[in-house]
């Protein structure tokens, strides 16, 4: 199999050309966004590790840290200038993340840190009818009108709350 060339600054194109010990330093840094260890994410940070930096799923440092719930490690991260409004592989944000999970402390975080309601599939936005947490809805309306977009779901945003809401009729 013919590995792809690198990329146009140096950098290998993907993980499988990066050294084992690259990828063992990798995988400890995202173990640690998931348990909350901010003392290795500082110091690396603090080194120049590179805030944005996400696994082969797609998922950022500040994602796997906010849907584990570590307050701290996301207040961190966006001051190191993590991106609140990177997607996954999936299309999924870290705010839509916190909705699902009921996390309110990290939805304040991320909201202070810039992070956007309207994007992402689902949307946090949407994420609140879907998961029942339309508590929610306020701070994100404030936010989008902060952030200045022109707000709401996306029109298969729309269709997919709608289907949900219809699933939960025959239900009851």
């Amino acid at each position: 199999m013919v590995s792809p060339p690198p990329t146009a600054v140096g950098h290998p194109a993907s993980a499988d050309q990066l050294p084992p010990e690259a990828l063992a330093l990798a995988t400890r840094l995202f173990d640690a966004a998931r348990n909350g260890q901010i003392d290795i994410l500082e110091q690396a940070l603090r080194g120049g590790l590179k805030p944005n930096m996400t696994n082969g799923k797609g998922d950022s440092l500040i994602m796997l840290a906010s849907y584990h719930g570590h307050v701290p490690l996301v207040h961190l991260l966006i001051r190191h200038g993590a991106d609140p409004n990177t997607l996954n592989d999936r299309g999924q944000s870290p705010l839509a993340g916190a909705v699902f999970k009921n996390e309110e402390e990290i939805i304040k975080a991320l909201l202070e840190g810039g992070a956007d309601p309207t994007i992402g599939e689902p949307s946090a936005l949407e994420a609140t009818k879907i998961f029942r947490q339309e508590r929610f809805e306020g701070m994100f309306k404030e936010q989008i009108e902060k952030l200045g977009d022109s707000g709401g779901m996306t029109p298969m945003g729309t269709v997919r709350v709608m289907v949900f809401e219809s699933v939960r009729m025959r239900e009851y």
